[in-house]
């Protein structure tokens, strides 16, 4: 499967933004089953200086700077990824998920080292009480850590209603988790607390999900989405994906642009201003089989 993504940012300003540093998260990873095969970030105005780097956790980033006054700013990424056939390979047997949430701390593989730091709590997410409370149904005792997660996330699904309205980007999980709703960065939050509270790593994942119209009616342009799930690490196996938002396992509609702790560390386009004061955003992903 080939996608053709354009993804478009639009800030609108109440009054001139005269300097803008900007960071992009745009950039879709090339990992063992997609490959980024082309990729172009459009801004307008243009940006009088750009860099590019991959940031800690090996995402690229783009970093871009405005330095003539305007009333708007238009981010658009075109990006070309190539997904392959063969669906993620997950373990017949699994560790029981105590041995695993035990062993992490005194494993000094390379990939024992990475996967702890997931560990531990993030700006927007933090392990408490709450959170073991809910997760402990599906972790019963010594129940394998592949059976517990895909039963976690079949929970949330279930439990939790899809509402655009009833939260935003600065909803914390525990909110989320009174109140029952929410969106995909909300849910993917959630599941990441539900984790690391039981002791077990667990990343934030962000990217794009394609979307299909109901039968009979055309697909809008600009209707596809920005989509969060949650990655977690088990011995022997790396790092498995499962999407709560949708009670999945991602494979040929999610594209993977970057991961980290938390939204904060990969939110698509962010920046510091001078100016502005109050602004509109307006955000589109067109995601096209080519």
């Amino acid at each position: 499967m080939t996608y053709r993504i354009v993804h478009k940012t639009t800030y609108k300003y109440k009054v001139p933004v005269s300097v803008g540093n900007h960071i992009a998260y745009l950039t879709p990873r090339t990992l063992a089953h997609h490959t980024c095969t082309s990729h172009e970030l459009l801004v307008t105005p243009s940006p009088s200086g750009v860099s590019e780097r991959l940031d800690y956790f090996g995402n690229p980033v783009t970093f871009f700077t405005i330095r003539e006054p305007h009333y708007a700013l238009r981010v658009e990424a075109r990006s070309r990824v190539v997904i392959d056939d063969c669906p993620a390979i997950w373990p017949e047997h699994s560790q029981p998920w105590e041995e695993v949430a035990r062993s992490l701390p005194a494993d000094r593989s390379p990939e024992g080292l990475e996967a702890y730091q997931f560990v531990f709590e993030s700006p927007r997410v933090k392990p408490g009480a709450e959170f073991t409370e809910y997760a402990l149904p599906s972790f019963s005792p010594a129940r394998p850590l592949t059976e517990a997660l895909l039963d976690l996330t079949g929970r949330i699904y279930k439990d939790f209603r899809f509402d655009s309205k009833a939260t935003n980007v600065r909803t914390p999980p525990e909110e989320v988790l009174r109140h029952g709703r929410g969106v995909c960065q909300d849910f993917a939050h959630l599941q990441v607390a539900c984790l690391r509270s039981l002791g077990l790593p667990a990343r934030y994942v962000s990217g794009y999900l394609r979307t299909y119209p109901p039968p009979g009616r055309a697909r809008l342009v600009g209707a596809d989405a920005s989509h969060a799930w949650v990655s977690v690490y088990c011995p022997g196996a790396g790092w498995l994906d499962v999407d709560p938002t949708n009670n999945l396992v991602p494979f040929q509609s999610h594209v993977t642009l970057s991961w980290g702790r938390d939204y904060g560390d990969v939110s698509p386009v962010r920046g510091v201003i001078q100016g502005g004061r109050e602004h509109k955003v307006e955000v589109g992903v067109d995601m096209e089989p080519d």
